[in-house]
Order: C-alpha cells, then sequence, then structure tokens
C-alpha cells in the first residue's frame, strides 16, 4: 500500500507544481516580447528625430518613417509626435505591445531629443 500512497503524492506535487511553471514560462516569454517592444519604439523614435534633425527633414517626413519602423515592429495603435524648435528636434513614440495576457500593461512610450543641424561660420 505504500507504493500506491508515494504515486498519488507526486501526482498532486506535479498537479500543482505544473501550471507554476507554465506560468513561470509565460512570463518570460512576455518579458521578452515587451522588452522586444520597448527597443522597436526606441528605434523608432531614435530613427524619427534624426530624419527631422537634418537640415532638409521634416517633422511629417519623421512621423511617417516612425509609424513605419513601430509597425514592422510589430507594435499596436502607434502614435508619432515630431516637434522641431530653433534647436532641437524631439520625437516621441506611444504605443502597445502585444501582450499573451491583456492585463493592459503594455503601453510604451518612448523620446528621442537630438539638436538640429545647423550651418555656421568657422
Amino acid at each position: 500500500m505504500g507504493r500506491d500512497e508515494r504515486g498519488l503524492s507526486e501526482s498532486v506535487q506535479w498537479a500543482v507544481l505544473w501550471p507554476l511553471l507554465m506560468l513561470l514560462t509565460l512570463g518570460i516569454i512576455q518579458a521578452g516580447i515587451f522588452l522586444h517592444g520597448r527597443n522597436v519604439a526606441q528605434r523608432a523614435a531614435t530613427a524619427a528625430v534624426d530624419v527631422a534633425r537634418g537640415s532638409y527633414g521634416s517633422a511629417a517626413d519623421a512621423e511617417h518613417l516612425g509609424e513605419s519602423i513601430a509597425s514592422s515592429g510589430g507594435l499596436k495603435s502607434i502614435s508619432v509626435r515630431v516637434k522641431r524648435t530653433g534647436t532641437t528636434a524631439t520625437a516621441e513614440v506611444s504605443a502597445y505591445s502585444p501582450m499573451i495576457f491583456d492585463l493592459d500593461l503594455g503601453r510604451i512610450n518612448e523620446t528621442a531629443v537630438a539638436p538640429l543641424e545647423r550651418v555656421t561660420q568657422p
């Protein structure tokens, strides 16, 4: 009879551990997806500000490029805003990263700022 009881206790252990292992695995995968989304949003903001800060750059071209990069990286509900002032260009990217369990935690906001290129006399 001791043999049957041992098998039962191992079954109970696996019944408790299996969902925890699955939850841990999905959590690690979700963290990787979220970090990828942050990297994509940061790259989109950096590329947009690089276009906007150039001598012939425009905010519209920069916004289009930022949206293109963010959408190709898998982000959803993308909003790219680019501002050019007299000395700086600023790009703000807001988007949602795809989530396995959508708990409304996938919102990503990234900003990039760079000085405008200017021609100066030596």
